[in-house]
């Protein structure tokens, strides 16, 4: 039976611009209101979450066997969510869920994603305790978060789904299910401002480029990423094994001047931190409630 998540009034607030409105109507634009609906994962969404973890793992994911990491997830129904705007019978725009590293240590797809976590984590000094943590033996009882949304999808559908993810875990708990995790790693991605390769042959003075290979500022692509990066105990961004074709960063490109090369990055909190990460992240993102 499929189970419609409830959502406490109040929880989500956000609209958009009615796209149907014309040219005349510039200084006053139509608020909508969008209707987001929060499901138990469940066999239908198994395509829309392949194409969600392809999107976060982006030029990495061909390492993974998503089919199986997408069946992991749907394995376990009763914890984790997906939002979605057209009904139980549509794809996912979001989902959010936790996996126990420990738990699954010996399944492939999971020996493959933990043996990556951890190299790229000793890739960065600044991720040094968890490469410490992925390369002990066993694995300590790690709940690696997987969260991703489409592009136009409000922030606002995240802090709802990370205390439904709480709440569920308590309930798991209680009915002696492996879900007593002494960290959780949140896997994420960033960007960095580059170069724009169509402006190379622009030899305009007056404008100032960032040299090819200069390291730029990184920015979060969830805003979320920033509150819970300060209750972490370690946060760091990575390079992708896959390198993106030339001219990707152009078609990815947000900015006037510049193209943006992504990378992924990763955060580790203490199991304890989770709540008030959580409840930080509720209040910087939906200020009214």
């Amino acid at each position: 039976m499929v189970k419609r998540k409830q959502v406490k009034d109040g929880d989500v607030e956000m609209g958009g611009t009615d796209p149907r409105v014309g040219d005349d109507s510039d200084e006053e634009m139509d608020i909508v209101n969008v209707d987001f609906e929060w499901f138990d994962p469940q066999e239908i969404d198994f395509h829309g979450l392949k194409i969600l973890l392809r999107q976060l793992f982006d030029t990495d994911g061909q390492i993974f066997d998503m089919s199986a990491l997408a069946d992991m997830i749907l394995a376990q129904p009763l914890l984790g969510s997906t939002v979605k705007v057209d009904g139980n019978e549509s794809d996912p725009y979001a989902f959010l869920t936790v996996l126990n590293l420990q738990e699954h240590k010996d399944k492939p797809v999971i020996k493959d994603l933990t043996a990556y976590l951890a190299r790229k984590a000793s890739s960065n000094p600044s991720l040094a305790p968890i490469s410490q943590l992925l390369s002990q033996t066993p694995v300590p009882p790690i709940g690696l978060i997987l969260t991703e949304r489409m592009i136009n999808m409000p922030s606002e559908v995240v802090p709802p789904m990370y205390t439904m993810l709480m709440e569920e875990i308590a309930w798991a708990i209680e009915e002696k299910e492996p879900y007593t995790f002494s960290h959780y790693l949140i896997v994420s991605k960033t960007y960095e401002e580059i170069e724009s390769k169509l402006d190379m042959e622009d030899a305009r003075p007056q404008k100032k480029k960032k040299k090819s290979g200069d390291k730029g500022e990184r920015f979060h692509f969830h805003p979320e990423d920033e509150v819970l990066e300060r209750h972490a105990v370690c946060a760091g961004s990575f390079e992708y094994t896959h390198k993106h074709d030339d001219g990707h960063s152009d078609s990815k490109r947000a900015f006037q001047e510049l193209g943006i090369k992504t990378g992924g990055s990763l955060m580790l909190l203490d199991a304890n931190k989770l709540e008030g990460a959580v409840k930080d992240m509720t209040n910087y993102m939906n200020p009214q409630v």
